[in-house]
């Protein structure tokens, strides 16, 4: 079969086309996580009619997207009959406690990519809404998602960045406050402020209190891009952050940073830094088509580009390190 080379590798017109369908298993799957599937078939062997009306759906359909369902390895099939493989058990039957709370925002984002062709061409998404204005089901997804990656994560993360002299940290945009909690508990003695929008505010109250930590943690409603954040912070952490902002966002918000840090303190950026031809790191550039069609003026952003936002503000020392996630850290400080 004759290939097309890209760079030495040879790539085949059936990878191709493999690429090119790659979008049915995942609607297949985020389908069958939205109407609940899984949670239907729980821990029981059901027909397809029973598991319609248990979710409300046309039986004969139904029935086919649950033999789609064994063709992709989640559902298994024997005398008419289907019941969850293992891995669906797991992590996809709600109540469980590794459920996958956050593909419920996957399945918004297909929404979103679905208007990629329109978004290259005008240059900007053509579908996105104000993070308040987008309702609480799309809300409370998009925070489960991020809280699902990040409390996994957010102790080693923690674990790179020098507290000796941090007693007061703002987390900025900080969602479920999963990584103030992992401050909170990293060192005794740390008080915390998760700084975020008004329909935010209260799921990180619940995350919060949730872990124990409502005694240490101050909430506080605010958006970044208009309101000061006060004073006196040791460390201001701002995690996921500066991509979904325009360059020029982003130094308004350095400079405001910069004004709320104490001498000494320290601003730590967390995101998916780019290489200088913006092709590396692979999920970076896909990210930034996700923020091409999500938000107004997002962007995936080189290390050049944080260094100068962060040197123009009046921060030095300014160094680097590298997850273990994917993720690197921009770490500057107020002289």
């Amino acid at each position: 079969m004759n290939g097309i080379s890209r760079d030495n590798n040879n790539i085949s017109e059936v990878q191709i086309r493999d690429m090119a369908l790659a979008f049915q298993g995942s609607r297949v799957l985020l389908t069958a996580y939205e109407l609940g599937i899984f949670t239907a078939l729980g821990e029981m062997e059901r027909s397809g009619e029973e598991v319609a009306k248990i979710i409300k759906t046309e039986s004969r359909a139904t029935d086919r997207l649950l033999n789609a369902l064994c063709a992709l390895g989640l559902v298994k099939k024997k005398n008419g009959r289907f019941s969850n493989t293992p891995l669906a058990l797991r992590f996809l039957v709600k109540g469980k406690p590794d459920y996958m709370a956050g593909l419920m925002h996957y399945a918004h984002l297909w929404d979103a990519w679905s208007s990629l062709t329109q978004a290259v061409r005008k240059g900007r998404s053509v579908t996105t809404r104000p993070t308040n204005e987008r309702g609480d089901k799309w809300l409370k997804s998009f925070i489960a998602a991020m809280h699902e990656r990040a409390v996994r994560h957010a102790h080693a993360v923690v674990g790179m960045i020098d507290l000796s002299h941090v007693s007061q940290i703002l987390d900025v945009g900080g969602g479920s406050g999963a990584y103030t909690m992992a401050f909170v508990q990293a060192k005794k003695g740390i008080r915390a402020t998760v700084f975020d929008l008004p329909n935010v505010i209260p799921l990180t109250q619940k995350y919060i209190s949730e872990a124990g930590i409502s005694d240490k943690v101050e909430t506080v409603i605010g958006d970044y891009n208009i309101d000061s954040f006060g004073r006196d912070f040791d460390l201001i952490f701002l995690s996921a952050i500066i991509h979904s902002n325009s360059p020029e966002q982003n130094q308004v918000l350095m400079d405001k940073i910069y004004y709320a840090l104490n001498p000494g303190g320290q601003l730590v950026i967390q995101d998916f830094i780019m290489d200088e031809d913006r092709t590396t790191p692979p999920f970076g550039a896909l990210f930034a088509l996700n923020m091409l069609v999500g938000t107004e003026a997002g962007d995936t952003y080189t290390e050049r580009e944080i260094r100068v936002w962060m040197q123009e503000t009046g921060l030095s020392n300014i160094y680097r390190k590298d997850t273990e996630i994917g993720t690197t850290l921009i770490i500057g400080e107020k002289s």
